[in-house]
């Protein structure tokens, strides 16, 4: 026993010293860190979001045309003038066309999704095909239906294969021309939705789907009593989504009619008030209206709809 001692305590005394820990950094550096990571998107976002936020608040107190370096502060009167002549603020009706188009939009996509997260053949194609109008630039959109809806065009053409044989003013009668607006909007815009309420469905645990199917419900009852409850939260962001969209409409309508008529939405009168009739301060006060009437349907959204939060455990 005793040589064994000492042989073990020469090995001891010739082993290397165990491997020291790499020194912990400080805890103030370790407080520090996630802020330096976070620095140039935060810095980004406030230069970029805030920061002209600010701006435009400031000059929508102003009578500022945008280009002479001299504003005079007016105080309310932009605000006044907003919600005194009809004509400024009444275009907030056309918003109305898209807002429809949005539900319309957003059961479509939900529709599709739950469709496709099924088994479907050639599902892979048909989730490009309704995903691929988002990915298009708007301009191009707004162009391509342009001629879909010109007299005479492809949509005429369609509808004279089906014994319809009228050239429509799908753009220049005011009774058609949101409607033709909108839907190009849900066309263009669904994809979107889509992809989101496709991932949300696919989260969905495929035991409930199964033990669902056991029970002998149908299809229907699956996506009425256990798809759509678990992706609530992703339809209340749809909704708020689609709303923000409904009421800051621009790029389609300006392009393909130049808002005249029916068609002018708030941003695009907001826009030419700041470009065409250099009003930059009363477009700022009207901008910061579409700002706070934005927020506040999206505050009494989730009021009425509040997110579910899972308990910690």
């Amino acid at each position: 026993m005793t040589p064994m001692t000492g042989l073990s305590v020469r090995s001891a005394r010739s082993a290397p010293p165990p491997a020291r820990h790499a020194a912990t950094p400080p805890r103030r550096w370790r407080r520090v860190t996630p802020w330096l990571y976070l620095a140039v998107p935060l810095i980004m976002l406030v230069t970029f979001t805030y920061v002209p936020v600010v701006s435009m608040i400031s000059y929508s107190f102003t009578d500022w045309d945008g280009v002479s370096p001299d504003r005079s502060y007016v105080g309310l009167d932009n605000y006044v003038q907003l919600f005194t002549r009809p004509e400024l603020f009444s275009v907030f009706a056309t918003s109305l066309f898209y807002l429809v188009a949005s539900f319309a939009q957003i059961a479509l996509a939900l529709y599709f999704a739950a469709v496709l997260s099924f088994g479907t053949r050639l599902r892979g194609f048909f989730k490009g095909v309704i995903f691929f109008p988002y990915l298009l630039n708007g301009v191009a959109v707004a162009f391509v239906f342009l001629y879909l809806f010109q007299p005479g065009g492809t949509l005429d053409q369609v509808l004279r294969l089906v014994g319809v044989d009228a050239e429509i003013l799908w753009l220049g009668n005011p009774d058609l021309a949101n409607v033709s607006l909108s839907g190009v909007s849900v066309w263009r815009f669904m994809g979107l939705n889509f992809v989101l309420f496709l991932g949300a469905i696919q989260s969905v645990p495929s035991e409930l789907h199964e033990a669902a199917m056991l029970d002998g419900a149908s299809r229907p009852q699956i996506m009425w009593h256990i798809i759509i409850p678990s992706i609530r939260p992703i339809i209340s962001l749809s909704v708020i989504l689609g709303v923000a969209g409904a009421l800051s409409v621009f790029e389609i309508p300006y392009i393909m009619t130049g808002g005249s008529g029916e068609t002018k939405t708030f941003v695009i009168q907001t826009v030419k008030l700041a470009f065409q009739f250099n009003k930059t301060g009363l477009a700022s006060a009207a901008a910061v209206v579409l700002l706070v009437v934005i927020l506040l349907i999206t505050w009494v959204q989730r009021r009425l709809v509040p997110e579910e939060r899972t308990p910690s455990t």
